[in-house]
Formats: C-alpha cells, structure tokens, sequence
C-alpha cells in the first residue's frame, strides 16, 4: 500500500535528504513540500538551494512549495516527515497532531518527553505504542514520532548489542561532521584546519537520548536505563559522518571477539530501509576502520559501523561511525514511518 506523504522543512539541508530518500520509494510518494513564507508559492528547483551530489528528482523540481501550516497541508497525506528548526517545530508539530496528521519528526524538541515515542526500529520498536498514552493525555487524533540526535543513533546500536553483558556506564567522544551543523551551522574560518571541542547541547541530547532509547515501556510508561552516559562532543573538518570512540563498562567480561559477534549479529528491522546487517563490524585486522570518507556509505548510509573493539579493566572500548543525514537524520525518520506504517498508526 501506498502512503501520502509531506516534508516539513523540504529547502534544509535534512529536508533534501528526505526528498532524496523518499524519490522511487517503495511505500511512500511525497504529495506536499513546506518550508517558510519567503519560499512558499515557488516552484521546488527555485526554492530549494541544492547541495547534494545529485540532481533534484524530476518529481518535485516543479511542486509548489507550500507554507508550513496546517491549513496548507492537504487532508489527504497520511504522514508528514518533519526537519524544521526545533524552535519552529515546537510551535508547529503539536498544531499538526491535534489537526490529525501523523508526524515522523527529526527535529530536536519534545524527545524527552515522557508521551513521546524515541524511537530506532530496530532498538525499540514498542515504544511506538506510547502513542496511545500520547492520544489519551493531549486530545490528539494525530501523533507525534521522534527519532533521537544523530550523535546519538550512532551509538545506541552498538549499546544495544552490548546490553546483554551488563551495560552499565558509557564514556563516549564524538568527532563529528560540518554537516550536523546544518549549511550555515559552521564558517570556513572556524572549521578549516582547526577542531571545535564544544558543540552546544549536543553532549546532553547523547547522555539523556541513549538512555530512553535503551529504556523499558511497560504499556503505560516509559523508564530509562540505568547505565550512567558521559558524553563530549567535538567538531571536525569531515563533511558527513560521525565517528565516535565509545568506551563501554559492563557487568561481565567478554572477549572482544565475543563483542564483535554481539554487534555483528544484532537483528535488523523487516523494514524497507533498514540495512542487513544494522551493524558492519571490522576485525582486529583492521584497527584503522571505520573511518567517514571510506565508510559512511555502507548500507546506502544506514548501516552502523564498529571497530577497533579491544577489551579494557572494567569492559570493553571501540569505534563506531553512521552517516549523519542519512542514518543519522533524514533515513532515521524514514525508517520510523515506515515502522508506522508497518504497525498499521497510518
């Protein structure tokens, strides 16, 4: 079955990922394109300042960019993929739920809150059913969805392997891509030879995020994992792909082949876009993997890949990288649609 849908923020750096994404897919066909008044009543190619390593899709180059409002939206899309400003999206998002739309969010607002479903499809797919704590608290015939910070959904799966040994604390270093930061986040001048150790609330958005993700719903509320999660984020001169140096605590003591076989066998999602397998995992013979430029693409940019996995006194330490807009943006909101869709909430 075919589903209508929107993008919420089509002009933005991860609203093109979404038109990228969503062209030719197999259950979704984009009917509506938003994005602010000034661009509103343009045709897409005018609107749309294009800067992916690809053409504009013949189907949307001449769609009428619409206002992002309600009312603008037609009654018919069945699901809206959101990539506004969080700011924006705050007003906006609860006004599209109570219109009765379906929202699959990237935007940072309100994924913490506790009727909020966080969601990674092939994490925790459950938590999908807080809609209806969600519906009965606010009166919405809609719903709202979020997937969590791109940091974040880098590290998880991999956490999520290493639950079974006793997940206890994460220490975890981000080297992050300009692109995160949007086109505008990051000048030439600040970013050009130079590494910035302080991305702001990046750090919390991983330590909070991680451990919702991880949490357990028990059809009525939502409690996070216990695992302690430290966090320190820094920008680096990649365009895309963050790679994370993850240092895991745990209750056992596995060996790091023991590790490897844990990730590597960690089941994907029987959805569309989820890759098989969800973790790409490097052996000892390649301590120098992942690395962005090489490996952000695996998986069409949606597979998760670990290496350099070597035990340490109290567990085990490692690298992990995604792509950030794909896997870790536009793709992570696609894959929960399609999770919506799956579970009959569109």
């Amino acid at each position: 079955m075919s589903h209508r849908v929107g993008i919420l923020g089509a002009t933005g750096a991860v609203g093109q990922r979404f038109i990228q994404l969503l062209d030719d897919h197999p259950q979704f066909d984009i009917a509506c394109l938003t994005a602010s008044e000034s661009s509103a009543g343009e045709p897409y190619s005018e609107a749309a300042k294009w800067r992916l390593d690809s053409a504009i899709p013949e189907s949307v180059r001449d769609v009428t960019v619409r206002a992002t409002d309600p009312a603008a939206i037609p009654d018919d899309v069945d699901l809206l993929f959101s990539s506004l400003p969080s700011g924006v999206a705050a007003e906006i998002e609860p006004d599209l739920c109570e219109a009765g739309y379906v929202v699959s969010s990237n935007s940072s607002n309100a994924r913490m809150a506790e009727d909020v479903p966080l969601t990674i499809p092939e994490i925790n797919p459950g938590h999908l059913d807080l809609i209806e704590v969600q519906r009965d608290e606010r009166g919405w015939d809609g719903a709202l969805v979020k997937n969590p910070n791109c940091s974040t959904i880098t590290m998880v799966p991999t956490l999520a392997a290493l639950d079974g040994f006793g997940l206890e604390r994460v220490q975890v270093s981000t080297l992050q891509a300009v692109s995160g930061a949007g086109y505008d986040g990051v000048t030439s001048m600040e970013i050009i030879d130079n590494a910035i150790p302080h991305i702001g609330g990046e750090e919390e958005k991983m330590e909070t995020e991680s451990r919702k993700l991880l949490g357990e719903f028990d059809g009525a509320e939502l409690s996070l994992h216990d695992a302690e999660v430290a966090a320190s984020c820094n920008r680096i001169p990649t365009i895309d792909g963050h790679l994370e140096n993850v240092f895991a605590e745990l209750a056992a003591d596995p060996s790091a082949d023991e590790v490897r076989e844990a990730m590597a066998s960690f089941p994907s999602a029987d959805l569309p876009s989820s890759p098989e397998p969800l973790i790409h995992v490097f052996g000892d013979d390649r301590p120098e993997r992942p690395q962005p430029r090489m490996d952000r693409m695996r998986g069409d940019g949606m597979q998760v890949v670990a290496g350099g996995v070597q035990p340490t006194a109290t567990g085990v330490k490692y690298n992990c990288l995604a792509h950030n807009t794909i896997r870790g943006a536009a793709g992570a909101s696609v894959l929960n649609g399609e999770l919506l869709a799956s579970e009959g909430w569109i």
